[in-house]
């Protein structure tokens, strides 16, 4: 019974999760209760605890995590500035007499949505509130359209600048000192972000790809309103020449694609942190808001209290998550997780595979902020230990959590669309609509698993 305390932890902290209670505190109060319990069986000696200040030192002097609010401000920001609109505007003309043309706009922009912004809640929302009223009215079924927007909001996990990928980046360069620690490796390279950016590009636009190919090539009724939508489609744009058009796709595009190449080529090239590369865009998402005349004293309220939100929110998860880890591993937890793994028919390979089924099934009840912080820091030594490549391992996760945002019955990207979507969609609409996407996204992780070349290419050629 003792030596399964790290488990029951485990096992605790989940079930407080799921009653509801808020996440850093049911991370740092199950951690509490289970130190009181350790010490009183004598397991631990309750003077490690010591060792708290330390880490929550580390934490506050990250640099690495200081990319998180700044990549928020950016996102929010830009998400005022209502670029978004111009952008599925123009998409929309452009694929208009394509079978599912519409659909095919809402991944596109939602694409360069989650590249420029990284913010799932805020791109769920903004192509809700534009697509949804269109996409019924020219014939998607509530279902297909719910799950397009919902599926389409979630590529800004996987899609660099994520904040998911800053934060497993930090997560995984811990991992990766304690396992080379662990094998008596001593060196001083780490998990970069930058790596993890590299490494999740490909699969993201892969995945961008199979939405595509899922909207395009499977059927939908959609009604012959050729003249109506040609018609809604001008007054909209107010169009009357095709210079018009262009100089709109110019408008729309040149920003948005030019904030994305600044701050992902300064990173990917080497030219600058993510931090740096955060700041810049920052920058230049309030330079794109100026020049939209959307920027205000209202709005920087706006943006400043957001922002101000989310990182403290992550940074209360993170002290809390702190807590939890040190105490499960006084427990001995790393022990018995190594213990596990290795005695598992397969070796690395069934070991990332129970991992991958425990991260996937954790999403239908946990956050993927709540699983990065918990499960990560416990898996991630052993399976770097075991040989899995760092870069590989942190894409697989990525994706992998990517599929909590839309299963149900707790995946935010479901709770957001609920919240923006018209009340002629049902939630059970919702669940439906998102069930193909799930299974792209199993299948995008089945391809990594099978060619881990795809996540690990690019870093290796970047940073080699």
């Amino acid at each position: 019974m003792i030596a399964y305390l790290p488990a029951l932890l485990f096992a605790f902290l989940c079930c407080v999760l799921m009653l509801g209670y808020p996440v850093a505190f049911s991370l740092a109060g199950s951690a509490l209760i289970f130190a009181y319990i350790g010490a009183w069986f004598g397991v631990i000696d309750a003077s490690f605890l010591w060792l708290l200040p330390n880490r929550l030192f580390g934490i506050l002097n990250n640099q690495t995590l200081l990319a998180v609010p700044l990549f928020v401000y950016m996102g929010v920001m830009l998400e005022k500035s209502q670029l978004a609109e111009q952008l599925l505007a123009a998409m929309n003309h452009l694929l208009k007499h394509v079978n599912g043309g519409l659909g095919m706009a809402v991944v596109l922009v939602g694409m360069l949505l989650a590249a420029s912004t990284g913010i799932v809640g805020a791109t769920v929302v903004t192509l809700a509130v534009l697509a949804l009223p269109g996409m019924l009215n020219r014939g998607y079924g509530p279902a297909r359209a719910a799950g397009i927007v919902a599926a389409t909001g979630t590529l800004g996990q996987i899609l660099p600048p994520s904040i998911a990928l800053v934060l497993l980046g930090d997560m995984l360069s811990s991992a990766y000192q304690q396992a080379q620690l662990k094998l008596g490796v001593f060196s001083p390279k780490t998990v970069s972000v930058g790596e993890l950016f590299a490494g999740a590009l490909v699969p993201g636009l892969i995945l961008v790809l199979l939405y595509l190919a899922y909207v395009l090539f499977v059927p939908c009724k959609q009604e012959a309103q050729e003249d109506l939508e040609q018609q809604e489609t001008d007054k909209v744009l107010d169009l009357a020449t095709g210079a018009a058009l262009g100089w709109l796709l110019f408008r729309a595009l040149v920003p948005t694609l030019s904030l994305i190449f600044v701050v992902l080529g300064s990173i990917l090239f080497g030219f600058a942190t993510p931090t740096e590369a955060a700041a810049v865009g920052a920058f230049g998402a309030t330079v794109l808001a100026a020049v939209q005349g959307r920027l205000n004293l209202h709005t920087l309220r706006e943006v400043g209290r957001s922002s101000l939100h989310v990182t403290s929110m992550v940074f209360m998860i993170l002290i809390g998550a702190a807590l939890f880890s040190l105490v499960f591993y006084a427990l001995g937890g790393e022990t018995l997780v190594h213990q596990w793994f290795h005695s598992l028919p397969g070796g690395p390979i069934a070991a990332m595979a129970v991992v991958m089924l425990l991260i996937f099934l954790l999403g239908f009840i946990l956050d993927f902020i709540e699983i990065t912080f918990v499960v990560v820091p416990i898996v991630g030594p052993v399976l770097l230990a075991m040989g899995i490549d760092p870069v590989w391992l942190g894409v697989m996760i990525a994706v992998n959590l990517q599929t909590s945002f839309l299963t149900p019955p707790f995946g935010f990207a479901l709770f957001y669309l609920r919240g923006a979507a018209p009340d002629s969609i049902k939630t059970s609409d919702i669940y439906r609509g998102v069930v193909p996407f799930i299974g792209l996204q199993l299948l995008m992780l089945l391809l990594l698993a099978c060619w881990p070349a795809l996540a690990t290419w690019l870093p290796s050629v970047l940073y080699s």
